[in-house]
């Protein structure tokens, strides 16, 4: 499965902060229980990576392409 194949698979996503300083996405879901811990400027680059990409699809949305709900 890629990047932009669509699914109907369910999760659940928390982030936040650990006693040992670092930044935790926990992604849990079916058959899913996945940890992963990122120093702060890791996940600082994770969230810039977010709005790049937040931004990108909201130009695509806009695009002649946009699907109707």
């Amino acid at each position: 499965m890629g990047i932009n194949s669509e699914n109907d698979t369910g999760a659940s996503l928390q982030i936040g902060p650990t006693t040992l300083g670092m930044v935790r996405i926990y992604l849990a879901g079916d058959g899913i229980d996945l940890p992963l811990d990122f120093d702060p400027d890791e996940a600082e680059e994770i969230a810039e990576e977010l709005r790049l990409a937040a931004k990108a699809a909201r130009q695509q949305g806009e695009g002649p392409h946009k699907r109707k709900p």
